[in-house]
């Protein structure tokens, strides 16, 4: 049996012929370099399966015009099959220095339990480590609620070590620099609100009371909840890439080094800052919210845009207002912890920051529609 490849000199090509009964000759020719197709072991695997008289493996080299590390692998696979069938090599006819390499690969062999073997744990053992990791986690967690605690009330009595030139960029970049992208989406969801609101309200004649609903909705919910999100999405991910890179850069152990906390110098001036704009934040979303409603109000439903203001000013009251204030602050703390403890939790590689970055975003917004819904429960059990 005799199989062919391109007969082309300067392309690898492989041919196996049958010497006699038990011994199969593999002839190699063309150029074996890692630079297009090449003839793969498994073809001499599959012609000493279909043959089980083979006993004796040879090489003829004779037409060889060049090789590198492709030959070698082709070789060791081939070598290693016949010595699991018990199967003879002779290397007579190989290069010398193909020879030597060869030697010198056999001449360590490999560390027992070097090679990862996949072994699929049993469920109990699955459910354990996974308990043990949450565990560690929460540890971690609570251990950085304490600290960020203590470097907060350093604050206060004026002890905390950090560069107040800091804190004002970090303002900016939380409060004056998030305004764009804050003013599209809270327009957008007041004027989603006004629309949908609209549909459905005039079918009862009461389309007035759209700006009860844009009002209402906007000031409660979706100011705090939307720019919450945003900034989880835009400042959270930066907290955690900033510091991850700190922490890869080994920035931040050589701030231990020196004496400086970096609960103090690093986090304690990015929760400040999204604890101070996100109020602020929140209320220009109301505004934007309210006239992303008042331009359906006008242009879709004939209200003029005295009425809808006296309408607005009706429905809300300063309760409202407090209630999504007080969300926000709240959402503002928790990204901040969870940008700046994921960004803190970061590895040693590049990898790392970009999963630190992604686990602050989701952590922060789970735990920001979670909130949510425990505030609704509370406000309404309180009548608010």
């Amino acid at each position: 049996m005799q199989t062919a490849f391109a007969a082309v000199d300067s392309k690898p090509h492989l041919t196996l012929q049958r010497l006699d009964d038990d011994t199969l000759l593999v002839s190699l020719a063309g150029n074996w370099k890692f630079n297009g197709h090449l003839p793969a072991a498994e073809e001499v695997v599959r012609h000493i399966e279909a043959d089980h008289k083979v006993r004796q493996v040879v090489f003829d080299t004779s037409h060889l015009h060049g090789w590198d590390s492709a030959l070698l692998t082709f070789l060791i696979k081939t070598i290693g099959y016949c010595s699991q069938k018990k199967i003879d090599v002779d290397q007579t006819g190989l290069p010398e220095g193909v020879r030597r390499l060869l030697a010198l690969a056999a001449a360590v062999p490999e560390r027992r339990g070097a090679r990862r073997v996949a072994r699929r744990q049993p469920f109990l053992s699955r459910i354990g480590a996974a308990t043990v990791v949450w565990l560690r986690s929460t540890n971690d967690t609570l251990a950085f609620i304490g600290e960020s605690c203590l470097a907060l009330l350093k604050f206060v009595v004026g002890r905390a070590s950090f560069r107040r030139s800091d804190l004002a960029a970090l303002l900016q970049d939380s409060g004056a620099q998030a305004l764009p992208i804050v003013s599209l989406i809270s327009f957008l969801v007041g004027l989603i609100l006004a629309f949908v609101g609209a549909v459905q309200l005039q079918m009862f004649g009461a389309q007035i009371y759209v700006a009860n609903l844009v009002g209402i909705a906007v000031a409660r919910e979706m100011a705090p909840m939307m720019v919450g999100i945003i900034m989880a999405g835009r400042t959270g991910a930066a907290f955690a890439a900033q510091l991850g890179t700190m922490q890869v850069n080994e920035e931040i152990d050589a701030l231990r080094t020196l004496g400086i906390s970096p609960m103090e110098f690093l986090i304690l001036p990015r929760m400040l800052a999204l604890v101070l704009m996100m109020p602020l934040l929140c209320l220009y979303a109301d505004l934007v919210g309210i006239l992303g409603g008042a331009v359906v109000g006008s242009g879709m439903l004939d209200l003029s845009l005295t009425q809808y203001y006296h309408q607005t000013k009706a429905a809300l009251n300063i309760t409202q207002f407090t209630v999504g204030i007080f969300k926000s602050g709240v959402f503002g703390i928790v990204i901040a912890m969870t940008g700046c403890l994921r960004g803190m939790q970061c590895g040693r590689s590049a990898s790392e920051v970009g999963s630190a970055a992604t686990s602050a975003v989701v952590t922060a917004i789970v735990v920001i529609i979670v909130l949510d819904g425990i505030f609704a429960v509370i406000t309404n059990v309180m009548g608010v």
